[in-house]
């Protein structure tokens, strides 16, 4: 197990590139698979859980070229389905959560799809329904095995349908429209996912044949077809890293320029960062982030505290909520996180409250976070990363404190944060990897 040793309360200074979107990375890499043409995808960060999803499509068949830094050829002409019913691959998929997502292309070409039950963060209950009631919708038999926690869909002839679904879930979303492409007839889904990573899988579907209207509304209406080619797709910045380097430069008072942030797909994150009192301003393609010795959180019109609650998209993102709780807590005043969507995500505040912090935990999905305004800086500790969110948060709480802390479990924040410690080190900071 890793080890991070960071040495706090120094201001980092410079510019950082964010990485391909994780998100986006997980169904583009999995929407290789509709196709036996070549499909070139740039921008692919390196990172755990993406690697794992490169390396688990080259155990099925997928052929895989590296032809840039960051960029990947992928043709997937000779796919071996008996795989996926091996004890590799079910040891593999159940280690990645992202795992899930292939069983959309194969349904859509191959009539089948096997999967483990997925692993991937502890923050609660993430339950598969939507995915598979979709597959239902569209004619596929669902059978699970409680025994091995395996998962089969069949279907000989996928026809379109009108489909509410129950919630809005991007993985489903996204698995949905991967199976409708190719279904017969036309596909209606009310209640999609509309988020950027959904909208950037629609818009590549598209240049490969599909043909899906409605892209960036929650209506989505897919006619079906009988073959897609290959394409070229370019993953957009990762949101949630964005975020993240504008949380952290409020805690440690630096001055950082975020480069080539597709702001325009960004939607309310730099709203919420500006209710917190972060100040930063829009540089063409770039966010600057100038170094500030105070920010003071926003009060509702009526005077009572405000509150950030994660919501579907063009909400604010959950994956956001950690930061956004982290960063307050060295801020003016006092403000209720409510996290809506996963009941295990708040209870990482323990380490921060540990640190000095002024938390409290109302319930598993809410906590009051009153500010210390700088007054009393956090202090270093020891920890464990319980998740990849929280993992981040607390190295951001650790290099705004004072003295040393120890973070062990890096490897959930290496799951969806690319080379970490060197990126932050190249702008002044004091992470030390150790094994």
């Amino acid at each position: 197990m890793g080890t991070f040793k960071i040495t706090g309360g120094k201001r980092l200074k410079g510019e950082i590139q964010p990485q391909g979107a994780k998100n986006e990375a997980l169904q583009i890499l999995c929407a290789v698979l509709l196709t036996p043409e070549e499909v070139i995808v740039k921008n692919v960060p390196d990172i755990r859980d993406v690697n794992k999803l490169i390396d688990l499509l080259g155990d099925l068949g997928v052929e895989i070229h590296k032809v840039g830094e960051e960029d990947y050829s992928f043709k997937a002409e000779n796919i071996d389905i008996e795989y996926l019913l091996s004890e590799r691959f079910k040891q593999k998929g159940s280690a990645l959560r992202g795992s899930v997502m292939i069983l959309g292309p194969l349904l859509a070409r191959f009539g089948k799809g096997y999967i483990p039950k997925p692993g991937g963060d502890k923050i609660g209950r993430r339950r598969l329904d939507t995915h598979f009631l979709g597959f239902q919708k569209l004619g596929a038999e669902f059978h699970y095995n409680p025994k091995d926690s395996f998962y089969r869909v069949e279907a000989s002839n996928l026809k379109g349908t009108y489909m509410l679904l129950e919630e809005a879930s991007v993985t489903g979303t996204a698995n949905i429209i991967m199976a409708a492409v190719m279904a017969k007839g036309t596909t209606t889904i009310y209640n999609a996912a509309c988020e950027p990573y959904i909208q950037q899988l629609c818009k590549m579907l598209n240049r490969m044949g599909a043909k899906i209207s409605g892209v960036g509304s929650n209506l989505l209406t897919i006619e079906g077809v009988d073959y897609l080619g290959g394409t070229e797709h370019s993953i957009l910045p990762d949101m949630i890293e964005i975020g993240s380097f504008i949380g952290l430069a409020a805690m440690t008072q630096s001055e950082i320029t975020i480069k080539n942030v597709s702001y325009e797909n960004l939607g309310i994150i730099p709203t919420v960062f500006r209710k917190l009192g972060v100040q930063f301003e829009r540089r063409d393609d770039d966010i600057y982030i100038p170094s500030q010795e105070k920010y003071t959180i926003d009060k509702f019109i009526d005077g009572s505290i405000l509150t950030i609650a994660d919501a579907p998209w063009p909400g604010f993102t959950p994956d956001l909520l950690s930061i956004v709780l982290v960063i307050a807590t060295q801020a003016e005043g006092s403000v209720l996180i409510h996290q809506k969507m996963f009941e295990s995500r708040l209870f990482f505040v323990d380490k921060l409250i540990d640190m000095g912090a002024q938390i409290i935990l109302c319930d598993p999905h809410r906590a009051t976070v009153i500010g210390l305004n700088r007054k009393y800086p956090l202090r270093g500790i020891e920890m464990t990363s319980p998740d990849i969110r929280a993992g981040v948060s607390l190295l951001i709480a650790a290099l705004s404190a004072e003295g040393t802390s120890i973070i062990h479990n890096i490897e959930q924040i290496d799951r969806g944060y690319q080379y970490i410690d060197t990126r932050l080190n190249a702008l002044g900071a004091d992470i030390k990897r150790i094994s």
